[in-house]
């Protein structure tokens, strides 16, 4: 009988090897469903992904495709994602995935700076790419291209040959994936590029069995397991826990094409989903949903609900146990497909009362915190007890000690492990500088507590006052939580506005709710305000009306934001003071 994937783990040659054995030991296991809001649109078992890849494979030998040579992915979550990594995989090559929702110029930005010999590329990309300048002069590559109809012409490049990816088949092909080296380059994954341009992370197939073997050891996954996709799968947390992960282990991979919370909710109850990976922003949308639920409840029905998640929390012991409020919480649980086993966060600060709401409800929500660097993640709260103002302990095999820490204990985070990268694509002096003795330094602040790590946001962010006191936007804005706004953002003045000088009062950047009322508004941030240490404490507030920008998995762009504000510059004087509520400036134009 055949091994299972993760039998040896640690001797399996790299993530072909890894996926082929998945696809013959799951054969007639679920492997990947495609759900479009309420219509499904595919369902594949392991075997059928498997003879997939191994067709796609065999087309990429065909052509020329070698060992070592790299393939980049433009598109969004689909089978033919999935089967494209895998086929790249089987042949020995080095996947590129990149971000669907870039701009076709940073995308072709992206591809002149990897140099993959073939680009998997969605149709509707491919002609979105073609309109944009530089498309001609793109380096020689192979192009496939994703779902275009039958018979159309597909633009073309002097140096790009291009086809149709259904066409790229030998059904014939059945040779045994490429040995890889634990040392050998897996992947090179693009950084989100939240404080400027992106980093090509390579990363190798010894990081990601690494990282699998200390995720599975926390949190097995298994046949009848269904873990719901709906961050990118170009994204390193999604890569992992919602395709390697999942194949290796049997489980099925739910794809969902919609990010709205009330289809989210949908899935997690028509699929009854087991295991699901949120940004803080779909956490948070998923929890007013769940909220509005419970406020809509007649007056009786909620007080005895009250109770019952009272009684919820004593028998739990101050940990979120789902079997006792599967039982007592039937409905909320019920809601939300009633076999949640494990809700992971990550990717930006969340809101601790978030983390709370979930946890009393018997909802496994775990915090964690990782970097594309680090191959995914590096720290997970283990709920035991949860400490939701915290991202968790190291994961096994992962090393964590805070650099130059100040009085209270705050430095910069440095990792070190198996699952660090090998360095910056084509960037010696970025690479010498990210990696020091062995050590990943992250730019991100924080401290350790009992071995939990607390982070303060990142080290380029940080705010000096006049008054000597460092501040962390990221803790402001986590205070500022539930005001009334879509979104904020907590600036320098300085920052927006140069020609202030040292200016390093504090200014919220802030987008209001569509329904909200400006003067609660106010009155809101104003009392909110008084409550804060007084070095937190803002100076005014910037009404602002277009969505901030946003990488991936929702990150806040800050540097972007502070950009696009100094070049629509707006009068300094629209900044709202929060110390004399009565004045009043029109909502910034934009």
């Amino acid at each position: 009988m055949t091994s299972r994937p993760l039998d040896g783990l640690e001797t399996r040659a790299g993530l072909g090897d890894l996926l082929d054995h998945a696809g013959r030991a799951w054969a007639g296991e679920v492997c990947l469903i495609e759900s479009d809001r309420e219509r499904e649109t595919e369902r594949l078992t392991y075997a059928e992904v498997r003879r997939r890849a191994l067709a796609l494979a065999g087309g990429l030998e065909a052509a020329g495709f070698a060992p070592g040579e790299r393939a980049a992915v433009l598109a969004s979550n689909q089978s033919k994602w999935h089967v494209s990594a895998f086929a790249v995989f089987l042949r020995g090559g080095v996947l590129v995935p990149l971000d669907f929702l870039a701009t076709p110029a940073e995308q072709l930005a992206l591809l002149e700076h990897a140099r993959p010999a073939v680009l998997f590329v969605e149709a509707h990309l491919w002609r979105a790419l073609a309109a944009t300048d530089g498309f001609q002069s793109q380096s020689r590559r192979r192009v496939l291209v994703l779902g275009a109809p039958p018979g159309e012409e597909l633009p073309a490049a002097p140096a790009v040959t291009v086809s149709r990816w259904e066409d790229c088949r030998d059904e014939r092909f059945d040779a045994p994936p490429r040995r890889r080296r634990p040392d050998d380059l897996a992947s090179i994954v693009y950084s989100s590029g939240t404080g400027g341009r992106p980093k090509g992370c390579q990363l190798t197939h010894g990081n990601y069995l690494a990282q699998l073997g200390s995720l599975v050891e926390l949190h097995p996954l298994a046949p009848g397991h269904r873990y719901l996709s709906i961050l990118p799968t170009n994204h390193a947390i999604d890569f992992m826990v919602g395709f390697i992960g999942p194949y290796a282990c049997g489980a099925a991979v739910v794809h969902l094409r919609t990010l709205r919370p009330e289809w989210v909710r949908d899935a997690l109850r028509r699929y009854r989903v087991t295991h699901v990976s949120l940004v803080p922003a779909h956490l948070a949308g998923l929890e007013g949903v769940v909220r509005r639920r419970i406020e809509d409840l007649p007056a009786a029905r909620r007080a005895l609900f009250r109770g019952l998640e009272a009684l919820t929390v004593l028998l739990s012991r101050g940990r979120p146990r789902p079997r006792i409020a599967r039982r007592l919480l039937r409905p909320v649980h019920r809601g939300l497909g009633g076999r949640l086993e494990a809700v992971f966060v990550g990717g930006a600060p969340c809101d601790p009362s978030t983390l709370r709401f979930f946890h009393r409800l018997g909802i496994p929500v775990a915090n964690g915190y990782g970097l594309t660097e680090a191959c995914t993640a590096v720290t997970l709260d283990r709920l035991d007890p949860p400490r939701p103002e915290t991202v968790g302990r190291p994961l096994p095999g992962v090393e964590l000690r805070i650099v130059e820490p100040d009085r209270d204990g705050v430095g910069e985070v440095a990792v070190r492990g198996a699952t660090v990268m090998r360095g910056y694509l084509d960037e010696p002096a970025l690479t010498a500088e990210a990696l020091v003795d062995g050590w990943l330094m992250t730019g991100d602040l924080g401290r350790l507590d009992d071995g939990h790590l607390e982070l303060r946001g990142r080290r380029k962010n940080m705010i000096v006052t006049a008054g000597g006191k460092n501040v962390y936007p990221e803790d402001v804005e986590i205070a500022l939580e539930g005001i009334g706004t879509i979104e904020h953002c907590v600036f320098a003045a300085h920052f927006l506005w140069p020609s202030r000088g040292a200016d390093e009062r504090l200014v919220l950047v802030a987008r209001p709710a569509e329904d909200g009322d400006e003067d609660i508004l106010l009155a809101a941030l104003t009392e909110t305000n008084r409550r804060l240490p007084p070095h937190q404490r803002l100076a005014g507030v910037l009404p602002w009306t277009t969505a901030f920008p946003r990488t991936a998995s929702m990150k806040l762009r800050r540097a972007a934001l502070a950009e696009e504000i100094r070049r629509r510059r707006p009068d300094p004087a629209a900044v709202v003071g929060l110390d004399r509520p009565a004045h009043r400036a029109p909502t910034t134009d934009c």
